[in-house]
């Protein structure tokens, strides 16, 4: 096995964390970056520091934003009661995409994972329940965790928890594929499924 100078291996095994990234991906995305510019090299680093220097979680939704509360919590055009549930803040972008949901979003953060020792209090769920308490116009939980194991489990685990209060709780329809990401998923799809949720 070919051995890489020090520097271009700590880059490379940097890489190789993020997630999708594999060792393969990981050597050509080095020597990609090693064949860039100067300049170019420096907008790559600076785009990364600003971006995670710059955001933050919105006080109400756990969306990233750069401004808190987020645009879509502080805009009087959004339907204030709905609030559709994700699993990370890059499903928000998917929902929006379609262009098709006028209400708000909580981002959890995560999902219910017992074999991964993720429990309820790992999420942003507490978030979630003191936001209930404190905007009685909520009518409709819409549940849009990922169609996985541990997205069924976050699902059904949220509709237990929140039935009791009297909102209406319901799930994103089939369309989806099971062991899928909403965040894959094209908008004619992730819109059937959204127009075929069902009260759980």
């Amino acid at each position: 096995m070919q051995q890489f100078p020090l520097a271009i291996a700590k880059l490379i095994q940097e890489l190789g964390k993020l997630p999708g990234i594999g060792s393969k991906t990981a050597q050509r995305l080095a020597f990609h970056i090693l064949s860039l510019n100067e300049d170019s090299v420096k907008q790559l680093s600076d785009s990364i520091i600003v971006a995670k220097m710059s955001t933050t979680l919105c006080s109400v939704c756990c969306n990233l934003t750069e401004k808190d509360p987020c645009p879509i919590c502080s805009s009087a055009k959004r339907d204030k009661t709905m609030i559709c549930i994700v699993e990370e803040p890059r499903d928000v972008a998917a929902m929006e995409r379609m262009n098709e949901y006028d209400g708000l979003y909580h981002v959890l953060h995560g999902a219910i994972s017992p074999i991964d020792n993720i429990g309820p209090e790992d999420i942003k769920l507490r978030e979630l329940l003191v936001r209930l308490q404190q905007h009685s116009e909520v009518e409709e939980i819409i549940l849009a965790t990922n169609p996985t194991v541990n997205g069924e489990a976050t699902a059904v685990y949220l509709s237990r928890l929140i039935k009791p209060s009297g909102i209406r709780v319901s799930r994103i329809a089939s369309g989806l594929p099971m062991g899928g990401d909403i965040e894959y998923a094209d908008e004619v799809t992730l819109a059937k499924a959204f127009e075929g949720r069902q009260e759980l």
